[in-house]
């Protein structure tokens, strides 16, 4: 499967320039069986990333732009009353699919913001009273503007930790915009990108990167970059057990991408900053110390051999 893997990342960089090793951030968190948030300004494709991955993985895909005027039951349905029949049915919402791209989650309210938090930790939702299970697998990409731009909500605590990764495209590089303005619209040949990946293949490939071993040294490692989030004055708060939880098993996925069936320490040093750095936060108010800035200072305080 590693070849067909290769391929995919192939696929994807038909479409999306000289950004590989985000391809393989967002796959790493897809196979690993979490939800992407893609944090950057409008138009440095976000949305043709998560659409891309969507064609490749042979995955039911849904769009839905939010906007501050949406309501939770645009997300996940509403129940209409039928006079042939004389019931209220429910209309599935758009959350019903494989992958659902929540495009700049954070122009809505924290109301309808809230309305994914079961569907992205259970794989269900709950309506009225009803329970309704989502498809297998179902991920969530979001999509989030730069909480400085005008008409966006800060995603609360909570919600961001829904999130497995975090990642951040940027600007391409002057080689890969010179392809982006000479190649035509990226996004019209999505359709052409091959099938690389059925939901029954991605669902063994996960199996298999369970599979990849982890030494004490490599967990030793990982604890003391933990201990040190929740021991250290300069954090509001530790990284949690779900968060470590979160890094070790993206380390997994990332060194079986990589080839390997063991992890190093170099794979939690590549992952830490898009798997920890939206789940920290710094203790003083006034600080201008970003989640990245302190994932640097866990790497710089806590030496990989104890």
């Amino acid at each position: 499967m590693r070849d067909q893997l290769g391929l995919l990342i192939n696929e994807v960089s038909k479409v999306l320039y000289g950004k590989e090793k985000q391809i393989k951030q967002a796959l790493t968190c897809l196979i690993s069986g979490g939800h992407l948030l893609i944090e950057d300004l409008p138009g440095m494709g976000k949305t043709t990333l998560a659409h891309a991955l969507a064609q490749v993985l042979s995955l039911d895909y849904q769009r839905l732009q939010f906007t501050s005027d949406m309501l939770p039951a645009d997300i996940l349905g509403v129940s209409i009353f039928e006079s042939s029949s004389g019931q209220f049915v429910f209309h599935k919402g758009p959350v019903f699919t494989q992958l659902l791209l929540a495009d700049e989650i954070n122009r809505t309210t924290p109301k309808t913001q809230s309305a994914l938090l079961e569907a992205m930790e259970e794989r269900q939702v709950t309506v009225e009273g009803n329970t309704y299970a989502l498809p297998e697998p179902f991920f969530v990409i979001a999509t989030q503007n730069p909480i400085s731009q005008y008409g966006t909500f800060p995603l609360p605590e909570s919600q961001l930790d829904r999130f497995l990764m975090r990642v951040k495209l940027g600007y391409p590089s002057e080689e890969a915009e010179r392809e982006l303005l000479t190649g035509g619209d990226a996004r019209q040949k999505i359709p052409e990108l091959k099938q690389c990946f059925s939901p029954d293949q991605l669902a063994s490939l996960r199996g298999q990167c369970e599979q990849v071993a982890v030494s004490s040294s490599v967990l030793d490692y990982l604890q003391r970059l933990v201990k040190y989030s929740r021991e250290s004055s300069e954090f509001d708060y530790g990284i949690s057990p779900r968060g470590a939880l979160a890094l070790l098993n993206t380390a997994k996925t990332w060194a079986y991408i990589a080839g390997r069936d063991y992890v190093i320490p170099e794979d939690i040093q590549t992952l830490i900053d898009p798997v920890f750095a939206h789940r920290l936060r710094s203790s003083d108010s006034l600080s201008e110390n970003s989640g990245t800035a302190l994932v640097r200072m866990l790497l710089s305080e806590v030496d990989v051999v104890g």
